[in-house]
């Protein structure tokens, strides 16, 4: 099957496959490309039943796994993907906290140990577009930057994948976005990002239109109900939330074939509509 079209995105836990890519998922597969979502962790750092935290008492990290993979599971139904592997590793919880240290924790493993996985998966799925998180891991979390190490360690020494793609949240999009939530008294007037929240709209090489996959993107996003109280999105009015979903923004940081400044599509240059 080298000849079939195929995504991989690598992402750290089980949710963080909808909000940057769930519309890209879910149009590639109605598309006839074939895609994978390899997730690194199990997510035992989540929120557990009734809202228990990390660190508190009752909070039980192998029942929190085992539910946040069945709510994984559920949202890949959703999304449309062909395929899920599972790394496995150990969640490493938000950064500064303890358990960043424990030695089986997913930031803690060595990155040409991971990346070996990685690349017989890339071996096995032969993917033309690899998408993962950039160098911050898009806001610093310990597992996302490790994704990022271990992806762009699989790519370079597996030579298979011909694009390989940032995730981005556009800066001057998602300040437009909680503007327009501030006016409708949906977020908190006193709501600040950090000057450098975010990716410069003008280093974004890849724009997505997934606005008819909102829907399945926001019961996507439902499925993971038992971290419900973190994710925001869901919150807002459903103006703001077509407004969230409806694009999908992406920063190219290696192709091996011809492609355009501007893209609207991961596959430029690689089927044969596009091919140039």
């Amino acid at each position: 099957m080298d000849d079939e079209l195929t995504l991989m995105a690598v992402h750290a836990h089980p949710d963080d496959e909808v909000i940057g890519t769930g519309g890209i998922f879910a149009r590639f597969a109605d598309e006839g490309i074939r895609t994978v979502l390899v997730t690194c962790t199990n997510g035992e750092q989540g929120d557990g039943p009734g809202g228990v935290k990390p660190g508190d008492e009752g909070h039980d990290e192998a029942a929190v796994s085992a539910r946040r993979l069945d709510e994984l599971r559920d949202s890949v139904t959703h999304l449309g993907i062909d395929h899920l592997e599972l790394l496995g590793y150990r969640d490493s919880g938000m950064v500064g906290w303890a358990t960043n240290e424990t030695p089986d924790a997913f930031t803690n493993i060595p990155v040409e140990q991971a990346a070996a996985r990685l690349a017989e998966l890339m071996e096995r799925y032969r993917p033309q577009v690899v998408v993962t998180y950039d160098e911050n891991g898009g806001y610093g979390h310990p597992d996302h930057i490790q994704a990022h190490r271990i992806t762009v360690a699989a790519v370079e020494a597996s030579g298979i994948p011909a694009k390989l793609y940032y995730t981005a949240v556009p800066r001057e999009r998602i300040t437009e976005l909680f503007d327009y939530l501030r006016s409708t008294g949906a977020a908190p007037e006193d709501l600040e990002f950090p000057p450098d929240f975010g990716t410069p709209d003008e280093q974004i090489t890849t724009w997505v239109d997934v606005a008819p996959y909102v829907e399945r993107k926001r019961k996507a996003l439902e499925a993971h109900a038992s971290q419900g109280e973190n994710i925001f999105l869901l919150r807002m009015p459903a103006e703001a939330q077509h407004r969230a979903f409806s694009q999908e923004a992406f920063v190219r940081r290696l192709s091996r074939v011809p492609a355009p400044d501007r893209e609207s599509h991961l596959f430029d240059g690689l089927r044969p509509d596009t091919a140039r």
